[in-house]
């Protein structure tokens, strides 16, 4: 592991990478992963099994989406989907179909290029997340050079971006009155992803590959590109068709789940939940560090479900809400509504609140509740017809041209 100066001048480095010409680029990138032993017992992602056309989905799996897409590949067949992850997050308890921990970057050039023969030979498409390499220093750490040695070798390659990988905070930061990135707190980080988005938009700008976004609000980041949903679980789409009716309780149940706090705007309202749940107006229930299943188990229970308030966008988690008929409140930009209801032909049934407007949102929710467990009730047929994998697995077919 480097030291805590080899640490911060990776940092310094990180945020200005931006500026660099490719071969630097690259150079900085060896230079991040030669400090650092290659993990022990390395083993060779599994042969590829199941029909033709076969998809490889990785190296990330944010919020378990690399995995939910490469199911859906094959659910919705024909084909077989297999997601490779460099780590399966063991906080939320996201599972991959192959993980192995990012210091696999550090393995030598002979086993990474037993990797890439062995995808080369058993895929026939593979879908890169966010621009980060799966053959290490096989191609310089470049996933954009890796895209280009798969087309040669005959697979179909398309890139996938997942939100802080391709959006800029800046210029998130300059339309949005409450965006994360303006705050003191994230000012380090959103220099880094601002580096790293600028990266990505560089290397990717001049391959010509088909780029797809798992949110809406990401069409605007990157020109051309198609959306492909996440993914909800068929076992949670279930659950939600057969799910009891919301605010029937004397007190509805809000839940707030902030995975991260300072993204979510959990600041800009936890005071006014509090307030009403002392005033006993509702039961407001946050809770940190569970996994996606506990999370999930928190949300059936829930009568609405609070989500974000600083993004302006909807995600996995929304998605999960609504598919289990809670009715979800969050503020989300009007371009991601005109967005969805362009694409999926159906209006995002979340109910528009700002931040500054959650508690008098709420007494709206107890004074007229009929109104509002039947925009609840429209979750499930929307999760179901945009987030089942179906519309996720066309826009991954279109791409790839299987």
């Amino acid at each position: 592991m480097p030291s805590s100066p080899v640490r911060r001048a990776w940092s310094v480095v990180a945020r200005r990478r931006d500026r660099l010409p490719a071969w630097a680029d690259r150079a900085a990138e060896r230079l991040k992963w030669s400090a650092r032993r290659p993990p022990e017992g390395l083993e060779l992602a599994p042969p590829a099994e199941g029909p033709e056309p076969r998809l490889l989905i990785g190296p990330t799996n944010f919020a378990g989406q690399g995995r939910a897409w490469a199911d859906a590949w094959t659910r919705h067949g024909p084909g077989a989907g297999v997601n490779w992850a460099f780590s399966a997050d063991p906080s939320f308890g996201y599972q991959a179909d192959y993980a192995q921990p990012i210091s696999l970057n550090a393995a030598s050039a002979a086993f990474q290029a037993a990797q890439f023969e062995r995808v080369a030979a058993g895929f026939q498409a593979v879908v890169i997340e966010s621009g980060r390499p799966l053959f290490g220093r096989l191609f310089g750490f470049s996933a954009a050079r890796e895209a280009l040695a798969l087309r040669r070798a005959g697979l179909a390659v398309a890139g996938l971006w997942h939100g802080s990988d391709i959006r800029l905070p800046s210029e998130h930061a300059a339309v949005h009155r409450l965006s994360p990135y303006a705050l003191p707190a994230l000012r380090a980080r959103a220099a880094e992803w601002e580096a790293a988005a600028r990266r990505n938009r560089r290397a990717w700008r001049s391959l010509g590959l088909p780029q797809l976004v798992s949110t809406p609000d990401l069409l605007d980041q990157v020109p051309g590109a198609d959306w492909c949903p996440v993914v909800v679980a068929p076992a949670v789409l279930a659950a939600g068709r057969a799910a009891a009716p919301v605010l029937t309780r004397e007190r509805p149940r809000v839940v707030h789940v902030p995975s991260n706090p300072l993204l979510k705007g959990t600041d800009l309202i936890e005071e006014a939940l509090r307030r009403l749940a002392g005033a006993g107006r509702i039961e407001y229930v946050s809770a940190e560090g569970l996994t996606a299943a506990e999370v999930l188990a928190l949300y059936a229970g829930a009568d609405v479900v609070a989500d974000q308030f600083r993004l302006g966008i909807y995600g996995v988690a929304a998605a999960e809400a609504m598919a289990l008929g809670r009715l979800v409140v969050s503020d989300v930009d009007q371009s991601v509504r005109d967005a969805v209801q362009r694409r999926a032909g159906r209006p995002l049934p979340i109910w528009q609140l700002a931040a500054e407007d959650l508690a008098g949102g709420l007494e709206a929710v107890l004074a007229d509740r009929p109104r509002f467990q039947a925009l609840a009730a429209e979750g499930p047929a929307f999760a179901a017809a945009v987030h089942s994998g179906a519309r996720s697995r066309q826009a991954l077919a279109a791409a790839l041209g299987q």
